[in-house]
């Protein structure tokens, strides 16, 4: 259904060219969003640059890059917030970038989560491209640009950065380069706990994959694509590079706390962070429907998570790549059944772009005006939401 059949990558500056419509496309919608932020927070005396740069995680991850680990914040009923919480890889860059240039720390994430965005665009449209055509990757890019919380794509947050590591390491497994895959697993471990998923995507294929030719072999069957001499090394090594990011600082964190190897769970715990399979967004969806007024609200997130859930069936009936369903699988899992702050939910399934494949086929099926009409209206609404959001409760 979904076995792997790696086909070699289009040279760099023929890649680029069939890209450059998926990546100004997507810098017109940021542009937009960008526009209606300014605009909107202006009427209400805000700063749109403190919303993308200096408020709730940014925070967190540019005081990391000034002043290392070892903060932590105690509240009044007993939780610990410790920045050991956040993962390397963005303060690492936000402290490079800064000491290179005249950037604050501040401006420096915002740079990258800009550079990171126009990558993790790219990467997307290079996995839809190669999977489905390049008409169906303009409209993945496009359509991951509209998403309601876009917004945050924009901002210093990890997220722009986290999909475009994974993005790439996907489409690395999908073309057959085992080390590239296994390296940007690596940095994508360093970003963010959800690295996970993209270990366990390169995993299963490298798995899949070694399975599949020990099948030829003994059926005496003739591979689809020759292998290079030394192919199994390079994915062998992939593999064994792949988990070495989130393994690493998940060790280190046990080794600072004194708390050995779960000492990182302990520090989410002091966020109130964790794993519960779902139990905890189900009583908050419960809870919704103790009023009339807030029972609508228990209805609208009853639909969004049986809109995920259905458009990952589709993934799975549309037989994606075996990497991509496991990418996107784990992804959702852990964005639904995490016991984290709700509001965050959105924001955190925002990397699982497979799940707008199947919504990126339908839209490429129609006429280009008609195509282009529903990406613009969406686009207009969403610059609105994510300007009304972030002038709002914003993500935590």
């Amino acid at each position: 259904m979904t076995a792997l059949e790696t086909r070699p990558a289009p040279p760099r500056a023929t890649a680029l060219r069939r890209a450059a419509p998926a990546l100004l496309g997507y810098a017109a919608v940021r542009a937009l969003g960008l526009l209606a932020l300014a605009e909107w927070s202006a009427a209400r005396g805000k700063s749109p640059y403190t919303l993308l740069t200096a408020r709730w995680d940014a925070l967190w991850y540019t005081r990391v890059a000034e002043l290392g680990y070892g903060y932590e914040v105690r509240l009044p009923n007993g939780d610990v917030h410790s920045n050991l919480a956040f993962f390397p890889l963005l303060p690492w860059l936000e402290r490079i970038l800064a000491a290179v240039s005249p950037l604050s720390y501040a401006d420096a994430g915002f740079v990258v989560a800009l550079l990171a965005s126009l990558a993790a665009a790219w990467g997307i449209f290079a996995v839809a491209d190669h999977v489905y055509g390049s008409r169906a990757g303009v409209c993945a890019v496009l359509l991951w640009a509209v998403l309601p919380i876009g917004i945050v794509q924009s901002m210093a947050y990890s997220e722009s950065l986290f999909t475009a590591l994974a993005a790439w390491s996907l489409y690395a497994v999908l073309t057959g380069r085992w080390l590239t895959a296994g390296g940007l697993a690596l940095l994508a471990g360093l970003t963010r706990p959800v690295g996970l998923a993209v270990v366990a995507a390169v995993w299963t294929a490298g798995i899949a994959s070694f399975v599949r030719e020990r099948s030829t072999a003994r059926t005496g069957g003739v591979q689809s694509t020759a292998r290079a001499p030394g192919d199994g090394a390079r994915r062998a090594f992939g593999l064994l590079l792949a988990p070495l990011g989130a393994a690493g600082y998940v060790l280190w964190v046990g080794h600072r706390t004194g708390k050995g190897p779960l000492g990182y769970l302990d520090v989410q715990a002091g966020w109130r962070n964790g794993f519960d399979g779902g139990y905890a967004f189900a009583r908050f969806v419960a809870d919704k429907f103790t009023s009339f007024p807030s029972a609508l609200a228990g209805v609208g997130l009853i639909a969004g998570v049986a809109l995920v859930i259905r458009l990952y069936v589709v993934c799975v009936r549309q037989r994606q790549p075996l990497p991509l369903l496991v990418y996107a699988g784990v992804v959702t899992a852990l964005a639904l059944c995490a016991s984290s702050y709700f509001g965050s939910k959105p924001r955190l399934l925002m990397p699982a772009f497979p799940l707008l494949l199947p919504l990126a086929l339908g839209l490429a099926r129609l006429r280009t005006p008609r195509s282009a009409l529903v990406v613009a209206v969406v686009a207009v609404v969403s610059a609105g939401y994510g300007a009304f959001w972030l002038n709002g409760s914003g993500p935590p």
